[in-house]
């Protein structure tokens, strides 16, 4: 084709970009890598291939990591790790700084290579995944310098083992080893088994710049090697990207191990497009995002949902954009579909296809062809897709766009929450007070309004719900790589004493058992059973319910009930905490005499309980309007909010040992960052909390924002860490009581925290009147926000 037949046709030619040096570098090792460990590449050990998906072609050969490999890896960045966050700040960030030029040095390599290995078409990998690789390491150089100024008395994890995904193979390296390194960890990272290449060439940009043996560790392999990371008794942390499948095996082999851990999970986002969005944009907009590295991306914009006045017009307009797409060779940079990583991948994609058009999904394809060789799928949209078909449901991870229509905004806002997933949302209107209404609605960790897929390295991204848990990028990415001093410096619980029983029938004078509490009212349990309390000597105390699993589920549908507790004004909240503490020192005496009658502590110290429980709420009334977002300036025209939202429904599993203290440090932060919350009590000591209700009914606390259900505590915490309708837990008691709760969350991917059967200091100011819980009731939303010109 001539210059003259394509000014006639306004047809692309072909752009194909250079491959020599790729396959020089390749060559350079004979086709064939090791690991790369403690500094050096390690002689290759049993191998498979990793090929080109586009064509088929083998690109090398890469090792299979065994669990000598791994304990190698991990022995190497143990030794080298106390000496890396010793380091100064700013010898820390030349190493990443050093890094990140030597990436833009060889960027065209990177782009080239990751192109061949992956798929992607070669202007996404050149234009944007290394560009934004360089960047992460650029803006964590930063931190390293500002760690314990703006992250004061934190220490590194230690050794991080990261597990990262095929789909962005360079990018989401940068993710994960940024931060780590920045923090003061040391890694040991597996890369995916089908795009290892850049990985392994990264390795060789830390040997040039001399960062110190050890403190990246590269071993590469199937799921059998990142299994035996995650198994590890020497890995501090475990951060994975990858599918919510793998992410919960991971959580449940986690489970009572200690390790830190973050999981950055599958998605299947809503596209939002009201009728007086401007069509052609939204168009623009769609193709970017679920089309962009042909649908395999997480947040993929994957559900479209349309405003039924604009469907007809908005697809036709999609139909005729979709017909000049381009689906071929990933190295032509004319081209604008590549290949999906593996013929597995494609087979995935296909049965997914087949099962929703036999559940109705009507398929619409463009004309054209696409390469008979190589792993290609054609750009495809759903129509006639109900909200239950398997494609609307479950995340396909592909080139497949699922299209349904809404009536109204809250019917928007319902379709889109109608999803186990929460990573992203994308919504268009060119009414802003309709965007900023719907972004708070959605249950999503990152909301883009009027655009797509935007990424930067001072952004956190993470999700909600089954997306997982953490957030990578931003404050919230370095926090999540770091852990507070004094929790290295706690003590086992020690062994509870055994408790003293009372006669059957054993009564002091009226009968006075106390109820269950439940939607703002006094419930009996549903069992008819009660439950002694006695103090030290045996001496019956007093009586509560004994609450079971119908319990459990009217608590929790009644805090389900009262979330619009978290659309109340933080000042509102603030009051209402403070009435509450003003309401507990009006009747200080009568809560001291209790907590000394229960558990036989001094006058004084059950005085000191009750003073410091009234500041405790003080204090947090005094954060609500106070622990709050940021607005981070990406290198775009944007600006991206962090709201901080609450979790949603927590269950509370309260310490045996101050029983009106430690209930009151898990439940005040909980409840004034807008979560609702069912909370167990002392099982020991219960009648603080039963006292307490009455406190919440003198306050204006609305019905079901605290629920209290007393009982034997860890049969009844199973039923609430099972619980879908719970979103968080915290638990504390014993190491494995904290494991088995763990585990119990494996199921909707809840998150947790326990005290992993360490003594808690709950008079400690500094450790339960700050931040620290604040965060784990809170989950960061960025909003994406156009702004500039």
């Amino acid at each position: 084709m001539n210059v003259k037949e394509i000014f006639e046709t306004m047809e692309y030619g072909p752009a194909p970009e250079g491959s020599a040096e790729a396959h020089e570098w390749l060559d350079g090792y004979g086709r064939k890598f090791g690991h790369f460990i403690n500094g050096e590449f390690t002689k290759p050990g049993k191998t498979f291939a990793s090929t080109n998906p586009a064509n088929g072609e083998e690109l090398a050969q890469i090792s299979q990591a065994k669990k000598g490999d791994i304990d190698l890896a991990v022995s190497a960045a143990r030794k080298a790790q106390s000496d890396w966050e010793s380091l100064s700040g700013y010898e820390r960030a030349k190493y990443l700084y050093a890094i990140a030029r030597q990436v833009q040095k060889h960027s065209r390599l990177f782009a080239v290579l990751e192109t061949l290995d992956n798929g992607k078409p070669i202007r996404e990998s050149r234009d944007l995944d290394i560009p934004l690789v360089s960047r992460h390491f650029y803006h964590h150089a930063g931190w390293a310098q500002q760690r314990d100024r703006l992250l004061p008395n934190q220490s590194a994890y230690g050794v991080c083992g990261q597990i990262i995904p095929w789909n962005f193979p360079l990018l989401m390296l940068s993710w994960k080893i940024a931060p780590a390194l920045a923090a003061g960890n040391t890694v040991v990272l597996k890369p995916a088994e089908f795009t290892s290449l850049t990985a392994l060439l990264f390795a060789e940009i830390c040997q040039e710049i001399g960062l110190p043996k050890g403190v990246v560790n590269i071993v590469t392999g199937d799921g059998d090697a990142g299994e035996a990371i995650v198994n590890h008794a020497g890995i501090d942390k475990i951060a994975f990207t990858g599918s919510t499948g793998v992410g919960k095996a991971i959580r449940k082999a986690t489970a009572g191990s200690g390790k830190g851990l973050s999981l950055e999970l599958g998605g299947k986002s809503p596209f939002i497009v009201f009728e007086d969005a401007d069509l052609d944009s939204a168009v623009e907009g769609v193709v970017d995002a679920i089309w962009f590295n042909q649908g395999q991306v997480c947040c993929a914009g994957s559900r479209l949902l349309v405003q039924e006045a604009v469907e007809e017009r908005f697809i036709k307009k999609l139909k005729a954009r979709m017909a000049t797409l381009r689906v071929g060779d990933p190295l032509d940079k004319a081209i604008d579909i590549g290949a999906l990583v593996a013929p597995v991948q494609v087979e995935r994609v296909q049965d997914l296809m087949k099962k929703g058009e036999e559940q109705g999904a009507v398929r619409y394809q463009p004309d054209g062809t696409i390469p008979s060789n190589g792993c290609f799928v054609k750009p495809t949209l759903y129509t006639n897709v109900q909200p239950a078909n398997i494609i609307a449901e479950e995340e396909i991870f592909g080139p497949v766009l699922v299209a349904m229509s809404f009536r109204t905004p809250d019917e928007a806002v319902t379709l889109a929450n109608n999803s186990k997933y929460g990573l992203s949302a994308s919504i268009w209107t060119e009414n802003i007070n309709l965007a900023l209404d719907i972004a708070p609605r959605v249950q999503a960790g990152v909301v883009w309004i009027n655009s797509t897929n935007n990424f930067d390295a001072a952004v956190g991204f993470g999700g909600y719900k089954e997306s997982g848990f953490g957030r990578e990028g931003g404050k919230e990415g370095m926090r999540a790589y770091l852990r507070p001093e004094w929790e290295l410096k706690l003590k086992s619980l020690g062994k509870a004493p055994a408790q003293a029983k009372p006669k059957l029938f054993a009564t002091d004078g009226i009968d006075r058992t106390a109820k269950l509490y439940v939607g703002g009212k006094q419930a009996r349990p549903d069992g008819g059973y009660a439950r002694s309390v006695v103090n030290a000597d045996g001496k019956l105390v007093g009586e509560v319910g004994e609450g079971n699993r119908k319990d459990i589920r009217n608590a929790v549908e009644a805090a389900r009930g009262a979330l619009g507790w978290g659309s109340k004004t933080a000042h509102l909240r603030a009051q209402i905490l403070y009435y509450m503490g003003e309401n507990l020192d009006y009747r200080r005496n009568e809560f001291a005499d209790r907590l000394r009658e229960m558990t036989g502590a001094s006058a004084g110290a059950a005085k000191k309980e009750v003073e410091l429980s009234i500041e405790r709420l003080f204090a947090f009334a005094g954060w609500a309007d106070k622990y709050d977002g940021a607005v981070h300036n990406p290198p775009v025209r944007q600006m991206a909010v962090a709201m901080v939202e609450p979790i949603g429904v927590i269950g509370i599993a309260a310490p045996n040992d101050n029983p009106l203290l430690g209930a009151i440090s898990l439940l005040a932060p909980s409840m004034v960052m807008g979560n609702t919350s069912v909370l167990i009590p002392s099982e020991t000591a219960p009648l603080a909390m039963t006292d307490f209700y009455q406190i919440l009914d003198t306050s204006d606390v609305p019905g079901g924002v605290v629920n209290i259900v007393t009982g034997a505590k860890d049969e009844l915490t199973k039923t609430l860490a099972e619980h879908d309708g719970v979103d968080a837990m915290f638990y504390c008691g014993d190491a494995e009581g904290g494991k088995k709760v763990e585990q119990y969350s494996v199921h909707n991917l809840k998150q947790t925290w326990t005290n992993k059967g360490k003594a808690m200091d709950w008079t400690d100011r500094e450790i339960c009147e700050g931040e620290y819980f604040l965060e784990r009731s809170t989950q960061v939303k960025n909003v994406w926000v156009p702004y500039g010109a």
